[in-house]
């Protein structure tokens, strides 16, 4: 291949790029996602299916070669490259189970086919964001995993060994106790649970309130503070970015403008 038809065949595909992910481009693929959402919700409906089940499945085989023929031009567009977005290979993926042939040892794809809808977390922004935040927090909510599986196994063992004989049902085994915790965590119906191990043990609510302030109140916060914190880093990072973008702009202007000076500076000089 030669230099002219290399940069016409890069001309190409930055023009094929810039048309696939534009504003107008994402908009498009985001409405189609959403009428898919209220196909595949129709597609639940006995009476639906009666009476329009053509139509739906003429209208969810359209959206999908819509899809399957963006995923196609971003491949062209990006040749090997697309592979190096975990988003694009997330997109392919969900495209993929939903052209996968579906036969009666495969008809879990036919419900997987609902998994297209989260296309909108790699098309809208905000969502990414989200997902990139949770993604960047896990190796701290790892940690606050491992504190609250100690803290309930260590609440677990009390609670089996000061309430099995008393609420067998609930503190009975290592088990049950947990299961009881974590019902407890939730916060449904530990009343319920405490009140009938204080009929016996009236000083039963220092073994429960302190773990509802521990587990509850303080651990799952440090779930969310995380999260809020992973946020804000991404928010900042962007910020940055956007400032170098700005900075680059700025230079690149800066020398458009010295170059033009000197181009009229040489031909005045010309003139003269």
């Amino acid at each position: 291949m030669t230099e002219s038809e290399t940069r016409e065949a890069t001309s190409w595909r930055a023009s094929l790029r810039q048309r696939i992910e534009s504003p107008g481009a994402n908009r498009i693929i985001t409405i189609l996602i959403l009428i898919n959402a209220v196909t595949l919700g129709l597609e639940t409906s006995d009476a639906v299916r009666a009476h329009a089940g053509g139509l739906v499945d003429a209208v969810d085989k359209a959206i999908l070669a819509a899809f399957v023929l963006e995923l196609t031009l971003k491949l062209a567009a990006h040749g090997l490259r697309f592979f190096r977005s975990g988003w694009n290979i997330f997109d392919l993926a969900v495209v993929g189970i939903a052209v996968a042939p579906v036969g009666e040892s495969l008809s879990i794809l036919r419900a997987l086919r609902v998994l297209r809808l989260l296309r909108l977390m790699s098309i809208v922004p905000s969502l990414r964001r989200v997902v990139e935040a949770l993604l960047v927090s896990l190796p701290g909510l790892g940690a606050i995993a491992g504190l609250l599986m100690l803290i309930f196994y260590v609440f677990a063992v009390m609670a089996t060994m000061m309430f099995g004989e008393i609420h067998e049902e609930a503190f009975g085994t290592l088990g049950r106790s947990l299961f009881t915790l974590f019902q407890i965590m939730t916060l449904e119906g530990w009343a319920d649970v405490a009140n009938e191990v204080m009929k016996t043990q009236p000083y039963a609510w220092l073994f429960f309130v302190p773990f509802i302030l521990v587990a509850t109140l303080t651990v799952l916060n440090l779930f969310v503070a995380i999260i809020v914190d992973s946020m804000q880093t991404l928010h900042d990072a962007d910020i940055k970015q956007d400032a170098v973008v700005a900075d680059q702009h700025h230079v690149e202007l800066l020398r458009e403008m010295q170059a033009l000076r000197a181009e009229i500076a040489e031909l005045r000089a010309a003139r003269r």
